[in-house]
């Protein structure tokens, strides 16, 4: 078994295993959803679970208002986001763990004085789908669907599509 590590990173590559430190991951900007910190690679993404951190100011909504046909799972490591789950608001501390079963509608905003630093992780499957409510609370937040659907072509139709890269903000201030 080698081992190997990327120049200029922490990748260390196991066999198709890796460590990465979350300074060196992926990150990318988008204008109205924050930073996205992704812990896949071009060349070797998660075939079962997408995993990764994001970073909302306060106001960001970290996607459109939706559920998925599989389970998700986000652990707050940082800042007091606001969850909108199932048409209720829940202010979020550090440390705050969330569960979302397949079919729970559901969005985060950044609130608080500062970033909100969110780790997400969710299932992958073949034939997995989403839906994309209305919802008149997400539309407060900026984060509610123009029309309910169950395409993100529609859903973030209101949504510039520009991103950048950016350095990983780790570790948070």
């Amino acid at each position: 078994m080698g081992r190997a590590k990327a120049a200029g990173s922490s990748l260390r590559r196991v066999s198709e295993s890796y460590v990465i430190n979350v300074s060196d991951a992926h990150a990318w900007e988008h204008p109205v959803s924050g930073v996205t910190i992704d812990f896949d690679t071009p060349d070797a993404p998660f075939r079962d679970t997408g995993i990764n951190i994001i970073v909302l100011q306060p106001g960001q909504p970290s996607c459109k208002y939706h559920s998925e046909s599989v389970q998700e799972d986000f652990l707050v490591l940082g800042g007091e986001p606001l969850l909108l789950l199932e048409g209720e608001e829940r202010p979020l501390h550090a440390w705050d763990y969330v569960h979302c079963e397949p079919g729970a509608a559901h969005v985060f905003v950044g609130a608080g004085a500062g970033p909100a630093w969110i780790l997400q992780i969710g299932a992958r499957r073949e034939g997995s789908t989403l839906d994309y409510p209305a919802s008149e609370l997400a539309a407060r937040y900026n984060a509610a669907t123009p029309q309910p659907t169950d395409t993100g072509d529609v859903a973030y139709s209101d949504w510039p599509w520009d991103a950048k890269h950016v350095t990983a903000p780790w570790p948070p201030a």
